[in-house]
């Protein structure tokens, strides 16, 4: 697991200071990979290009160490990763006659794409970002994983084309400081994140999950290319034991692909089913005891350590658990929220910090249940297919928007409690009677009109997810397999992989997700909808595959997720700096929000007058980004 940097210049510039950017750029990624780094630099007359990286060494500790060659130097390659299925590519490759010189999956990449060029790509099973310059084409390869668990970021200017696994890296070198993106402000008030291919600053884009750019050199162009997947087999008539027993095997076999380590590995585990799955079926994989890492909360509201516990005496780990309350993360708010470089309001990643942080001190690795609810169907907006159908078909629109006003007062609450009446007042809010509804149900901060009423009239965008609609053919999702697309080029990549990636990497953590196997996406894509979803069971057959491995009824019972009461927090230990954020002269200056009303929804929180947290939260965030980050790079 490491960090990459790169650039290609269209001068020449000397080695020293080709050299000197790179180590300006590691030192910036210090945390993804402390254990080593290494960089390849090299000018002529019409360009300059180098790459380099920061390494934390998890698997080939002695020869592993990078940029590789290939064995005529004419390729070089720098990785960011893990590939799971390395020793089968390797075994076929020296079938075929390729030699290696390291043990490393980071050479088999390099002779992959040496023998078949980048259609090797798509053969990858794991998480990736990684640049590959092959000087036989003058041409650079720049690619990222499937589901987008490892970050890339690039910009090009007339002169350079830089591309990085951090942002701070990128901003740090460009010649002049990029502009907030329109796209990138608006989506973020609209979702709490910023997905692919945007980011918060103009000219500067994500690589989008499952593609990889081609640059040519020559004529200082690139073009980003999907990387082509085996096709889909459309759905299968298998019976439900049939397909419950090849999920079963399906998530040992990736558990057992992700468990592949020369340094000690452990898991996080929450105690709801997707870590406890996942914990359960490394234990019985492996010959000593596991270690397991937990969080638990003071506040009992948001604690279930003790479902955590009960799966670690089941499967005899070595548990560790570690018991917070608000002092333990107020010191690091500051840290956490800036390290994602532009803003990010998934409050859940304060705990993801944490227990990165004590995980950290006993293991490198560690096995996370992320992307369980995507690849199964775990979401209570799962249900919100059938729950607008059934609801636009008896209760007409105009009666609608009369419940819709009266919930306001009904429905408003008054603390950080995202109890029943939040999640009616938040399904109201998501009906849409033009098929809508899914786009404004994984909109966590502000529906469109909420934005128009925050935003300046001049950044407003209104229709900030047609391009996305568009994109994916679901202007209109009607079905369960429609939502999980959406939540796997949307939320998964932009929200839940970005908070693992970089709370993690902080703490130099490396995070495997079992769930995150294409085998397993693809065939759960062949199945009925009704086997991830029956009824009002989600996620049905992964838990229909493991009950008998735990007690009865114990995979039903309810998860709450990994939530901080970071509501109540901006009324107490974060008031004074979100007060500083609503001064008058400095929201006039900034002429981003509206002013009036601005103040007006955090004087509400603050007061106690209504609930606002995920609205001040993200608008929080931003604040803190924007002073703190962005204002200081002027």
């Amino acid at each position: 697991m490491c960090g990459i940097n790169g650039y290609i210049k269209f001068s020449h510039e000397n080695d020293e200071q080709l050299k000197a950017d790179m180590n300006k750029m590691n030192t910036l990624i210090f945390h993804r990979g402390p254990d080593e780094d290494g960089i390849f630099a090299e000018s002529n007359k019409s360009h300059s290009i180098a790459m380099a990286m920061r390494r934390l060494s998890i698997i080939d500790l002695s020869s592993g160490k990078q940029p590789i060659y290939s064995d005529d130097k004419s390729i070089v390659i720098v990785f960011n990763g893990e590939i799971y299925n390395y020793r089968v590519l390797k075994s076929k490759l020296m079938n075929e006659g390729v030699t290696f010189s390291t043990t490393s999956d980071t050479e088999v990449i390099l002779k992959l794409y040496e023998k078949y060029g980048p259609s090797s790509f798509k053969d990858l099973d794991g998480m990736f970002g990684f640049s590959i310059y092959d000087k036989n084409i003058n041409r650079v390869f720049i690619a990222r994983d499937f589901f987008g668990e490892k970050p890339l970021y690039y910009y090009k200017s007339e002169d350079q084309f830089i591309w990085a696994s951090e942002l701070k890296s990128i901003v740090s070198i460009t010649d002049n400081k990029p502009q907030i993106s329109k796209e990138g402000l608006n989506l973020y008030f609209r979702l709490t994140y910023i997905p692919a291919p945007h980011t918060i600053y103009q000219g500067i884009k994500k690589l989008e999950a499952n593609h990889y750019i081609e640059f040519d050199i020559k004529d200082q162009s690139h073009s980003i290319k999907k990387i082509n997947q085996d096709h889909i087999d459309d759905k299968i008539n298998i019976s439900f034991d049939d397909a419950r027993k090849e999920v079963k095997n399906l998530v040992y076999d990736s558990v057992q692909s992700r468990s592949i380590s020369d340094v000690p590995i452990g898991t996080f585990l929450s105690g709801g089913v997707d870590s406890s799955v996942v914990s359960l079926c490394l234990s019985q994989g492996v010959e000593n005891k596991i270690d397991t890492f937990s969080i638990g909360f003071k506040n009992e509201g948001y604690d279930e350590s003790d479902k955590s516990r009960l799966v670690a005496k089941l499967i005899n780990s070595n548990h560790h658990e570690f018991i917070i309350d608000e002092s333990d993360l107020k010191h690091n708010i500051h840290e956490i929220v800036l390290n994602f470089d532009e803003p990010f309001a998934d409050s859940s990643a304060l705990p993801t910090f944490l227990v990165s942080k004590k995980t950290s001190s006993n293991v490198k690795v560690a096995l996370t249940g992320d992307g369980g609810d995507e690849v199964f169907g775990g979401y209570n907006k799962h249900y919100m297919g059938k729950i607008n159908r059934t609801y636009t078909s008896y209760v007409p629109k105009i009666a609608h928007n009369v419940f819709l006003k009266m919930s306001d007062s009904i429905l408003r609450t008054s603390s950080d409690n995202r109890g029943k009446r939040y999640k009616l007042k938040r399904l109201l809010n998501s009906v849409d009677y033009n098929g809508e509804f899914y786009w404004d149900i994984i909109s966590l901060a502000n529906t469109s009109n909420e934005v128009s009423e925050i935003i300046n009239p001049h950044w407003h965008l209104p229709n900030i997810f047609s391009v996305y609609q568009k994109q994916f053919g679901l202007e209109k999702p009607k079905t369960l397999s429609d939502f999980r697309e959406i939540d796997r080029h949307i939320s998964l990549e932009g929200d839940l992989l970005v908070k693992v990636d970089r709370t993690s990497m902080l703490n130099s953590l490396e995070c495997r997700a079992p769930f995150l196997n294409k085998k397993i996406w693809d065939y759960t894509h062949t199945l009925p909808d009704s086997f991830l979803i029956k009824g009002w069971d989600k996620k049905h057959i992964l838990k229909e595959a493991f009950k008998d491995q735990f007690p009865d009824h114990f995979l039903d019972k309810p998860k709450s997720g990994f939530g901080v009461p970071v509501g109540d927090w901006l009324r107490t230990i974060l008031k004074d700096e979100l007060e500083s954020f609503i001064d008058r002269k400095k929201l006039n200056k900034q002429h981003i929000f509206k002013t009036d009303d601005i103040i007006k929804l955090v004087k509400n929180h603050l007061s106690n007058t209504k609930d606002n947290t995920f609205k001040v939260w993200s608008f929080y965030c931003f604040q803190k980004w924007y002073y703190n980050t962005y204002v200081t790079n002027e």
